[in-house]
């Protein structure tokens, strides 16, 4: 059998290309819409005449409502994107921290490369004690520590057992994810003042959140090198679980 030359675009109304093609289409461009009906049936065998445009009307009807329901929605303006990005950081170096320190034996805490390098148990009291002076500059929250903890010699502290040292550290790791949570993008601004020694300066708190990140991205490094230098893999450097079936 010969292909049918009839003009099937000129056997649909304005409603039913609405229908097949969507409102939006057709009432934007109606030519286009009548070019693509054309362009789809002119291949068709004429045997079947209108029998044939009525049961694709049929298929397009309920295909073409599913095509544009499928059409993705512009994902809304994320709100307090600057916040979010140091939160999200911040989350992620005190998970590979945390992970850092649970790897290690406690053996190796003494160890450091040279005599003029901390010892990994120096880190671990260090980063502790930097994450509440960099947290508590976050909002009015501020963290509770022990008398010990304050009191105690820097020198000392690093010779705790590790159980204890990993433990206030990950205190302190809580406390700057809940004193996170007082930020938002307008407070960014907000002056804050530190202290050192006898020395005063005005800050924001949003240098505050990104010292603390730089800090935490900075003794990560650290580890992961004393690591290295033990046989041990740092937590970013071991295999990522693949998702089922792959």
């Amino acid at each position: 059998m010969g292909e049918s030359t009839h003009d099937w675009a000129n056997f649909f109304s304005g409603s039913e290309l609405e229908i097949l093609m969507g409102p939006v289409f057709v009432a934007a461009s109606p030519s286009i819409a009548k070019i693509a009906m054309r362009a789809h049936y002119r291949v068709l065998p004429s045997p079947q005449g209108p029998h044939m445009k009525l049961s694709h009307l049929a298929i397009l009807a309920f295909a073409a409502p599913i095509g544009l329901a499928a059409q993705p929605t512009p994902a809304a303006p994320a709100t307090n994107p600057v916040t979010a990005a140091f939160r999200t950081r911040i989350a992620g170096l005190h998970r590979n921290i945390a992970q850092a320190f649970d790897s290690i034996p406690e053996s190796k805490f003494s160890y450091k490369p040279t005599p003029a390098q901390l010892s990994i148990g120096y880190i671990a009291q260090h980063i502790a004690s930097d994450s509440y002076f960099f947290c508590n500059n976050f909002g009015a929250m501020r963290g509770t520590r022990a008398p010990e903890d304050t009191t105690t010699a820097d020198s000392v502290k690093a010779t705790w057992p590790k159980a204890k040292l990993v433990a206030q550290l990950k205190e302190s790791f809580a406390f700057c994810d809940r004193a996170i949570g007082q930020f938002d993008d307008a407070k960014l601004a907000e002056p804050v003042t530190i202290t050192f020694g006898t020395n005063t300066r005005t800050t924001t708190r949003a240098a505050m959140a990104l010292g603390h990140a730089i800090d935490l991205a900075d003794h990560y490094s650290q580890l992961a090198n004393y690591m290295r230098l033990n046989g041990i893999t740092p937590p970013t450097a071991l295999p990522r679980p693949r998702p089922a079936g792959t």
